[in-house]
């Protein structure tokens, strides 16, 4: 369900030869330039057996759409980041610059909404399968973040959780997404509330 890192990737860049690393080294200078802020593997939930592996800051969405979140995140003005371990949590921010603050406000929102109703839709579209869904409240920080919990499982398979934290710092929006094995009692909610936090005040240092 979740991606690890490939330690090796920049590596072997280097075996292209040494205008593709000029031209790697360009782009990921002009990323950083314009991208916003985003958390480090040491701002997540402390992971008890593995240290936490953080992707590149990457303009577009992922490949794969987030569980909870397809097709309602744009590709325009989006920057993403994976985090993995070595054992089954992963995560995942993505970060939006709107329009305008009024856009970002409509995109958070609409985030909110789908997360909410995810459990819901997931349990109409997979018969057999449990699903709940928790929400821990909103957080003081910028224009606002909310968190929640997302629990699925069907039998003779693994459950999964997964947190979410959605915020807004004027004209951009963040989510963070946390999740592993196990049900809603095994998510740290407390540490994920600051990982949140934590993303909203780096999206405009």
């Amino acid at each position: 369900m979740f991606r690890r890192t490939a330690t090796g990737t920049a590596f072997a860049a280097l075996a292209a030869g040494a205008a593709l690393a000029l031209t790697a080294s360009a782009t990921a200078t002009a990323t950083a330039a314009t991208a916003p802020g985003f958390v480090n593997g040491a701002d997540l939930p402390p992971h008890p057996g593995s240290p936490w592996y953080a992707g590149p800051v990457t303009q577009g969405l992922p490949e794969s759409a987030p569980f909870c979140l397809d097709g309602v995140l744009p590709a325009q003005g989006s920057w993403h980041r994976t985090f993995g371990t070595e054992f089954d949590t992963g995560a995942l921010q993505i970060s939006v610059r709107a329009a305008s603050a009024t856009a970002a406000a409509k995109l958070a929102g609409t985030l909110e909404r789908k997360v909410a109703a995810c459990a819901a839709d997931w349990l109409r579209a997979t018969p057999g399968g449990t699903a709940s869904w928790a929400d821990h409240g909103k957080l003081p920080v910028e224009e606002g973040a909310h968190v929640y919990g997302v629990h699925t499982s069907i039998p003779e398979s693994e459950p999964g959780v997964h947190l979410y934290g959605i915020g807004r710092d004027g004209s951009t929006v963040t989510v963070v997404q946390w999740g592993q094995m196990g049900d809603l009692t095994h998510a740290p909610v407390a540490a994920f509330e600051k990982t949140t936090t934590r993303a909203v005040n780096k999206l405009n240092p």
